[in-house]
């Protein structure tokens, strides 16, 4: 008898099945047991009479795996409105040791660190694997979104010999004898690919070793990255992400509706026409000093605020932002030098996207260079690419983990990850 999941019972009523899972919880009242076993699409209730199986559920810990054969009877009351009954129950390994928090209950009351220490126990529990299933959907409308839009999925790699692109916050590693880091983006890597297919993204990890100790930072993340070409400026990309987004969502709304239900989430809309305003225009709106060269989390959450108060968006752009803070391959806006054909984009309170329009002619990287007081070398293999022609291009790249974390309300970026590495942790 083939082993079926308990979202498929509610078919089956009337019919002898077999299910197979963990055990959830165990009630043991005088006359009878209920047995809850958790497998990947859910609960199943299991009704046992019998003083034999009785005396075996009493015997089986909570978390030992078990197999149930018995007959699928309809009860309103019971997980999608159907239960096991005359089952035999048979444990398929040995009694479980019990987690030091109870999966059962409805939230885990057990500290995060603690949480984390014992991930891959925690994760069981339905709120944080609804996170995680809610991830894996957004990935999942992130690569169909852009597989739609003739984008190529191309992989990088993970290893370079530089450690130049963002400074010193680099890991440091031995290859073969020689030097080499750990990449903090693939952002390089995807604008020479555009030069291939025009149109490319990436889903992989990136490390940053910056020690940073904060509920927003991790020092491995995954990043959805997009690069694409033959734009105008900036807005062409914006315009891609604005879809990218919504596509997202969609998926999620789609794949993972259960878990969008567990957690009680309402997905936000994306406008069609997501909000902007300039970096000038941010800072009045944030009350922050005309010269400031940066927006602080505190200015972004008032600017999300802002864009829910006046345009009843979730999100917003901020473009402009100054050259001064934005990478040497950034494009400046034509009409003020000054200012950048970059943006971010702001989500309920937060930093979600960094974006815009890149540099495509080699003199001009020649220039960039030299103003920073920057030498070409480091560059070479990178910048010699742009002699041989690339078109305008732009791209953008958003952290899945803190996408996510927002998107569910959680407080702490490792809440929804799986196994977070940061400043302190590097197990489990």
């Amino acid at each position: 008898m083939q082993r079926i999941l308990s979202s498929h019972l509610p078919t089956r009523v009337g019919e002898t099945v077999r299910i197979a899972g963990w055990v959830h919880r165990r009630r043991l009242l005088k006359s009878v047991a209920f047995l809850i076993v958790r497998d990947a699409a859910g609960l199943t209730q299991v009704v046992v009479t019998d003083p034999a199986v009785r005396a075996a559920v009493t015997a089986l810990p909570e978390e030992t795996v078990v197999e149930v054969v018995g007959t699928v009877t309809a009860n309103g009351t019971a997980p999608a409105g159907v239960e096991v009954t005359h089952p035999t129950v048979r444990p398929l390994g040995p009694a479980a040791v019990p987690p030091p928090f109870d999966l059962y209950r409805p939230a885990l009351t057990a500290t995060l660190p603690t949480q984390l220490d014992h991930a891959p126990v925690a994760l069981r529990h339905p709120t944080r694997s609804a996170a995680l299933r809610i991830s894996a959907a957004a990935v999942a409308g992130f690569r169909a979104t852009l597989d739609g839009r003739d984008f190529v999925e191309v992989h990088t790699p993970k290893v370079v010999a530089t450690s130049t692109e963002s400074g010193a916050n680099v890991f440091a590693l031995d290859w073969f004898g020689r030097p080499a880091y750990l990449a903090q983006s693939p952002q390089f890597y995807k604008q020479l690919m555009v030069g291939v297919f025009e149109r490319v993204y990436e889903v992989g990890p990136v490390f940053r070793a910056e020690p940073h100790d904060t509920v927003r930072h991790l020092a491995q993340y995954t990043s959805l990255d997009v690069e694409l070409g033959f734009v105008d400026d900036h807005r062409d990309v914006m315009a891609v992400l604005r879809d990218t987004l919504a596509g997202m969502l969609a998926e999620v709304a789609r794949r993972a509706g259960g878990a969008v239900a567990t957690l009680g989430l309402t997905l936000p809309d994306v406008p069609v026409e997501i909000p902007a305003v300039h970096f000038t225009e941010a800072l009045r709106i944030a009350g922050a000093p005309a010269d400031e060269p940066d927006l602080a989390p505190a200015h972004e959450r008032t600017l999300s605020e802002w864009a829910r108060a006046t345009h009843g968006s979730d999100f917003l752009f901020v473009t402009g932002y100054p050259m001064a803070k934005r990478p040497f391959y950034t494009h400046p806006d034509p009409a003020r030098p000054a200012y950048s054909n970059g943006f971010d984009l702001l989500f309920r309170g937060l930093e979600l996207v960094t974006g815009g329009q890149r540099l495509h002619r080699h003199a001009d990287y020649l220039a960039a260079l030299a103003a920073r007081g920057e030498p070409v070398e480091p560059y070479a293999g990178y910048v010699d690419a742009f002699r041989h022609g690339m078109p305008p291009h732009g791209g953008f790249a958003i952290g899945l983990e803190r996408f996510v974390a927002r998107l569910v309300g959680a407080t702490n970026v490792r809440e929804v990850t799986a196994f977070p590495r940061d400043l302190h942790r590097l197990a489990p």
